[in-house]
Order: structure tokens, then C-alpha cells, then sequence
């Protein structure tokens, strides 16, 4: 039987998550497999790989095809890494405590990139975050500028209404008073 490690999908439309399964290679996608050896999600930056590390050795040492996407996963985690140092131990390359060795500096180095990647997105939306705060200030502040124009010019408005008002009052006070003083002596 001729077996493959692949992708399962599963999750709803445009949101795709995957089993990254053991399967007969004659299986369809979605359907019978033998193991599930982990998952994998896309939609996280970076993307989210979960898997069981020694089972996905175990299955490509003993004969399982890793797809194009799988290799890529199962190389990312470094479990093609650790399969090609166990073949060269076998060889008579290296002893075992060298092939361990190497692998840990590896899975070292490929952490501290990874954590190095997370931090840059963090710090990146935060600067983003900042930008558009700092954007948001800026438009509330010419609004408010804009307002208190407004504000002024009504007030100064009705200022002036209210001169004019006490102004035509004014007069006219002024007019009825000698009016009256001038039918005053003529009633007598």
C-alpha cells in the first residue's frame, strides 16, 4: 500500500484549516485516512503548524511520499532535517551525539527566526496603530477648528443682532419720549 502525508481540508469557505494526515494514496482528499499527524492553519501570520514531531518521522522513515505543500510543513519543522541526520548516522557519517547536535542548533536558530518574525508584525501594527491615531488626532482637531469657526461666527451674529435690536429700540424710546413732552403742554 502505498502511502502519502497530506493535507485534509477542513474549516468554511475562504477560511481553510488542514489535518496534515497519513493516508492511502488512492484515499480522496477529504476522506479515509490512516493517521492524523497534525494540523495546519493558514489564516495566522506567521502560520500556525502544529505537529506530531516523531509520528511524521516515524512515517517517512518508513516509506511515506510527503505532497509539495506537506514537504514544505514537514521541512519548516524540521522533521526532513532530522530524517536526512538519522540517514547519515546509519551511514557512518557522524556519530548520533553530533546528528542531535546539529539538529538543536538548527531548531535554534529557525525559533529565534520565528520569534524574530512575531515581534516585527507586533511592532509593525503597533507603529500602524499609532499612525492612524495620530491621523485620527490630526481630522478631529480640524473639525473642532472648524466648529468653534462656526461657534464665533453665530455668536458675533447674534452680538450684532442683538446691538441692532437694542439700537432700533433705542431710538424709538428716544423719539416717544419728546413726543409725549411736546402733547403734554399742548393737552394743558
Amino acid at each position: 500500500m502505498a502511502t502519502k502525508i497530506r493535507l485534509a481540508r477542513h474549516g468554511r469557505k475562504r477560511r481553510p484549516f488542514y489535518h496534515v494526515v497519513v493516508a492511502d494514496s488512492r484515499a480522496p482528499r477529504d476522506g479515509r485516512y490512516i493517521e492524523k499527524i497534525g494540523t495546519y492553519d493558514p489564516n495566522t501570520n506567521p502560520a500556525t503548524i502544529e505537529l506530531k514531531f516523531d509520528r511524521a518521522l516515524y512515517w517517512l522513515q518508513v516509506g511515506a511520499q510527503p505532497t509539495e505543500t506537506a514537504t514544505r510543513i514537514l521541512s519548516y519543522r524540521g522533521v526532513l532535517l532530522k530524517k536526512h541526520l538519522l540517514e547519515g548516522v546509519k551511514k557512518g557519517a557522524f556519530d548520533e551525539a553530533a546528528a542531535e547536535a546539529k539538529f538543536e542548533a538548527w531548531m535554534k536558530e529557525k525559533n529565534a527566526k520565528i520569534q524574530a518574525k512575531i515581534q516585527k508584525l507586533a511592532q509593525d501594527g503597533n507603529i500602524a496603530a499609532k499612525a492612524r491615531l495620530e491621523a485620527e488626532a490630526k481630522v478631529r482637531a480640524a473639525k473642532e477648528e472648524v466648529i468653534a469657526k462656526k461657534k464665533a461666527e453665530l455668536a458675533a451674529a447674534e452680538a450684532a443682532k442683538k446691538a441692532e435690536e437694542e439700537a432700533a429700540a433705542a431710538p424709538a424710546e428716544e423719539v416717544a419720549a419728546p413726543v409725549a413732552e411736546t402733547e403734554a403742554p399742548v393737552a394743558e
